[in-house]
């Protein structure tokens, strides 16, 4: 089922199978949001969680048991629930099940909200540890944007540039998209910019640490733009269909990092994974502005 929440700035679709935004237009009926060509790529902005990324062998280990996980967990997967909704805001919820339980044992409950500020949309996580165990997962966002942006305009016009100036390092990443060194470090023009082109994802995604926790997708030759905001994420993926002339950018902030390299990961001392406690609340929050 599709849910729509509107604004006088907005009107955004989202899909109650895994949360999925399916549209964000603008007051004069642009749509921003990349619509899931599968020539390329058929998702539009799903929900990673309970891991961001590609487990070894796709399994990894918890308390001693080897559990099954496809590539960015399996809440894309699950039909939720609408705990609240209004004009302007919806509230998601899943909670865990004999079907989540069998490769992810562990008992949750989360909610995802859909927020309008103006011509933001804010996404909020909640994560609620109803187990006597700790909670041990990943969490992030994937959307994927429309470039070009603006009529008459190509790809290579395009570029994102950062709220301000830093030094971000780029993950090391085997051929097969697993951790596997050495970070090193990724320039940006003037500290800020990164022009777009193609061939930035000859080799799958570019991941990001250090870097400004806002950054917009424009051009200094059109007018629209979109940006990002992630205020408590650590890491930025950017990325489109490899080896491809794709039309479109995700920008994706993510809490914590794929498997290494060949090694089948023991969820509760991966070294970037999140740990709740027992009865414990995780709340995160990212946005969309456009313009």
């Amino acid at each position: 089922m599709i849910d729509t929440i509107q604004n006088e700035a907005l009107t955004v679709k989202i899909s109650t199978l895994g949360g999925e935004l399916q549209s964000i237009c603008t007051a004069d009926g642009k749509e921003y949001l990349w619509q899931g060509d599968p020539t390329y790529w058929a998702d539009r902005s799903p929900i990673l969680f309970p891991y961001v990324g590609r487990f070894t062998n796709g399994c990894y280990t918890l308390d001693g048991e080897t559990y099954p996980m496809k590539i960015h967990g399996f809440f894309s997967e699950q039909e939720l629930s609408v705990a609240e909704s209004s004009d302007q805001s919806i509230t998601f919820l899943l909670q865990s099940s004999d079907k989540t339980r069998a490769i992810y044992p562990r008992d949750f409950v989360f909610l995802l909200q859909y927020r309008l500020e103006a011509n933001t949309v804010v996404v909020s996580f909640r994560v609620i540890n109803q187990d006597d165990r700790e909670l041990h997962f990943g969490i992030g966002g994937h959307p994927g944007f429309q470039v070009p942006l603006d009529e008459g305009l190509k790809f290579d016009d395009y570029q994102l540039e950062f709220s301000e100036p830093a030094e971000p390092v780029s993950i090391g990443f085997s051929p097969t998209c697993y951790l596997e060194g050495p970070d090193t470090p990724f320039p940006l023009e003037d500290g800020i910019r990164l022009p777009l082109h193609h061939h930035l994802f000859d080799h799958d995604a570019i991941v990001l640490k250090g870097m400004a926790r806002s950054v917009t997708l424009k051009s200094p030759k059109g007018s629209r733009f979109v940006t990002v905001t992630y205020p408590n994420m650590d890491y930025l993926g950017l990325w489109h269909c490899p080896r491809t002339e794709a039309p479109y950018v995700c920008i994706e902030p993510w809490s914590s990092l794929p498997s290494r390299q060949d090694v089948v990961e023991a969820l509760e001392t991966h070294p970037s994974i999140l740990h709740l406690g027992p009865k414990g609340v995780y709340t995160n929050a990212w946005s969309i502005t456009l313009g």
